[in-house]
């Protein structure tokens, strides 16, 4: 690359000195330095820039060697300075705020790997595969959890969805997941569990700079306990999107027959929590996500349609179906999507009998 305005530095100073004494070649060397600040750091557009004055200055040696660096080439080189000393500085500074970037990434990327952790390939009998799709170019983590935990008899997972957006919604998702890890082990019932994580939502509000308006905040979420030895899935759906089963290529929504409130709302609704069951056996693959997937729109305002998409799909790796899901949700909206989407796939394997 840098061999570009040499080779552009090297053919102005032979045209312009075997031209007619009209013909002034020289500002086509500002050319130089530009070229090189597209690919290079301060430090090469500055020696480029250097170059790019001495071979003005040698033109103006070999074309008016009786008038040495007359008004013209003076006005040439002196814009030549300025125009260099411009690049330089324009490189600095795009270096300094890479530099920033590379740290906000960096920072980004730890968040989401201590908030957001990638679930393990294999949970027990389970086969996993996590996805997280951002709708911001540079975000990383946003409202959107899923999260895992493994009790004395089988695996619980929770997909979620934070009300609102930017810090505060992750500040949210941060509380639910540790409250989630903390107590989906110890919590005897699926019920007892998510009274809990329903009040630690609610304990939240309730602090110091959180809004104190009932209902401002709260999380949907579907909350399931997957047994090791038993085909028999149990699940409360906090007003989330409901799961989806696939099952010898047909796809089939699992509605609950009593929906709850979403998390943070329980307070305003003093019930039980209804436990919904269904069969998810072996071969099956079982699909939680977020309304980011459902609410994608095309050109044309169009929801995914995303029962219809993944009918036919008969395979039972969650990876290659999350692969396959992604592309296709991407090809829908154009390849940006409008919100967060987060999704799991889960494929049951075959397990001895105890």
């Amino acid at each position: 690359m840098v061999a570009i305005p040499i080779a552009l530095m090297v053919a102005v100073a032979v045209v312009d000195v075997l031209a007619p004494p009209d013909i002034h070649l020289g500002p086509l060397l500002v050319a130089a330095p530009a070229i090189t600040a597209s690919f290079a750091g301060p430090w090469l557009t500055g020696l480029v820039g250097a170059l790019a004055v001495v071979t003005q200055a040698v033109i103006a040696v070999l074309r008016d060697r009786d008038e040495l660096f007359s008004a013209n080439h003076q006005a040439q080189i002196a814009a030549l300075v300025l125009v260099g000393s411009s690049l330089v500085i324009f490189c600095v500074l795009r270096e300094r705020r890479a530099r920033e970037l590379t740290q906000v990434r960096y920072v980004s990327e730890t968040a989401q790997r201590v908030v957001l952790r990638p679930l393990p390939q294999r949970i027990g009998p389970l086969r996993v595969a996590s996805l997280y799709l951002a709708a911001e170019a540079e975000a990383q983590i946003g409202g959107d959890l899923y999260a895992a935990a493994r009790t004395g008899s089988g695996t619980r997972l929770m997909v979620g969805d934070v009300r609102g957006k930017g810090m505060t919604a992750v500040g949210d998702a941060a509380l639910l997941l540790g409250a989630f890890r903390a107590a989906a082990h110890r919590q005897a019932t699926l019920a007892e569990l998510v009274t809990y994580l329903d009040g630690s939502v609610c304990w939240d509000l309730a602090e110091p700079g959180e809004t104190n308006e009932t209902g401002e905040t709260f999380i949907t979420a579907v909350i399931l306990d997957i047994p090791d030895q038993d085909s028999r899935v149990d699940m409360i759906d906090c007003g989330h999107p409901p799961p989806v089963l696939l099952r010898n290529g047909r796809a089939m929504t699992i509605d609950a027959y009593q929906p709850a409130p979403p998390l943070g709302l329980g307070e305003l609704v003093r019930r039980r929590y209804h436990v919904d069951a269904f069969k998810f056996e072996v071969g099956d693959l079982l699909l939680l996500y977020t309304d980011g997937v459902i609410e994608a729109r095309d050109s044309t305002g169009v929801f995914y349609p995303l029962t219809e998409r993944i009918t036919g799909w008969t395979e039972s790796d969650p990876d290659a179906f999350l692969r396959h899901l992604q592309r296709d949700l991407l090809d829908h909206v154009g390849g940006q999507l409008g919100d967060d989407a987060a999704m799991i796939a889960i494929g049951r394997t075959p397990t001895p009998q105890a």
